[in-house]
């Protein structure tokens, strides 16, 4: 069940020159609204915005002497702007855990796959199954890559992409994916990014018969349900909502072309 907490900033350390990592204590937080890896909270950003920010969990520490959840976010507007003017010691009020995150098996190995902000949330899947993952992380160029030496350190296997060649592979994440897909066996493939990377890689899933869940972006305002803005068509004709019923699919109930 979501919850409404005042979280205290333990640490705030900058990524890239667009993004920021935050580390929240939160008392029990964690232990009484976790449910998988993949959820998001809402975050309030100064009392002169209405509306709250929904950011993906990058991961969580659950504990007996007080739990931690940490953001990682880009500075896209106003409201995030005002989030990474933050310091130790401030407060964040924050909303959930909100959403329907991954679902996986402890014994289950997996790939990830990331692209751009769609990085943190699969660190905390890799949280979940450490040493069971390959991923496959993609980026716009060098400057706006993020995460990758605890990607480095957790993972079986890691390739990174830039559309620039300016780090690792050039080109997509397709390519490393197929490549992986075609050499190994996975429980399912874990996907969050931009939409069409999403519709990408779960065509290649399909191709090498391997379950896939996609992890959707849409604007909201409520993060419940309430407000009916995140509308996703669905492959039967219905309609759902991310805030409510994902942000975590089965890529065969999207409707790609909607």
């Amino acid at each position: 069940m979501a919850k409404q907490t005042i979280g205290v900033i333990a640490e705030m350390r900058r990524l890239n020159p667009n993004a920021w990592s935050m580390i929240l204590d939160v008392g029990d937080f964690v232990r009484g609204t976790f449910q998988a890896p993949g959820q998001f909270v809402h975050v309030r950003c100064g009392k002169s915005r209405l509306l709250r920010r929904p950011i993906s969990v990058c991961s969580c520490d659950p504990s007996p002497a007080g739990d931690q959840l940490r953001l990682v976010f880009e500075v896209r507007g106003e409201g995030t702007a005002w989030l990474a003017r933050r310091r130790l010691g401030d407060h964040i009020d924050v909303l959930g855990m909100l959403g329907n995150g991954f679902s996986m098996t402890e014994e289950g190995r997996y790939l990830l796959v990331g692209g751009g902000i769609g990085v943190p949330p699969m660190l905390g899947c890799l949280q979940y199954a450490p040493k069971r993952c390959d991923a496959v992380l993609g980026f716009r160029d060098a400057f706006h890559a993020l995460l990758i030496d605890e990607f480095h350190a957790r993972c079986t296997n890691l390739s990174i992409t830039t559309e620039d060649g300016s780090m690792g592979e050039e080109g997509f994440v397709t390519g490393p994916v197929e490549r992986l897909l075609k050499e190994n066996r996975y429980a399912a493939v874990l996907c969050c990014g931009p939409k069409p990377m999403l519709k990408a890689v779960a065509a290649l899933a399909e191709r090498y018969d391997t379950p896939c869940q996609v992890s959707l972006e849409e604007r909201m305002a409520c993060g419940v349900g309430a407000c009916l803005g995140c509308a996703l068509p669905m492959a039967d004709g219905s309609v759902k909502h991310v805030c409510k019923d994902g942000p975590v699919f089965l890529a065969g109930e999207v409707d790609w072309n909607g």
